[in-house]
């Protein structure tokens, strides 16, 4: 079966992982990088600010289930859209909030729906723009919090 996929950035891409992958109708999550100009960034590069790189995640969801307007809804509630290039004690461009949308219809609803989020919130600091390559981060980073938990 075929799935949807979105890629987004809220901070610490760990966390987001986390969050995502117990919504009903997302079948898979991988973290990742992308937004940036460097061909496959290792974490250290894209730490050091120089690849211009966000910590992603690529999110295979079934339309059946979440749509991708859904899908936006728990991004927006996930992290602070205002805070520029951060998330709470992660700093750099890496753990900036961001929209890669895929095509068309994902830029449209995403349009959207940051217009609506910002009836509530007027100073979203979210860059939305095209998606470009997704390259997974490396293997011990991938649900992380998952692998950590001891019971």
């Amino acid at each position: 079966m075929k799935y949807s996929i979105a890629i987004l950035a809220a901070g610490c891409f760990w966390g987001v992982q986390d969050y995502f992958s117990k919504i009903n109708g997302v079948k898979s999550t991988k973290v990742g990088y992308s937004g940036g100009n460097t061909d496959n960034p290792s974490y250290e590069q894209v730490c050091s600010g120089l690849t211009g790189h966000a910590e992603c995640i690529l999110i295979n969801f079934d339309e059946k289930i979440i749509n991708y307007e859904e899908i936006l809804s728990y991004f927006w509630k996930c992290h602070d859209p205002t805070q520029l290039n951060r998330q709470g004690p992660d700093i750099g461009t890496q753990y900036r909030s961001a929209i890669f949308y895929c095509d068309e219809n994902q830029q449209k609803i995403a349009i959207n729906s940051m217009k609506n989020i910002k009836q509530s919130i007027s100073n979203i600091v979210t860059e939305l723009s095209e998606a470009k390559t997704f390259y997974d981060a490396e293997e011990y980073h991938q649900n992380y919090i998952t692998k950590c938990k001891i019971f």
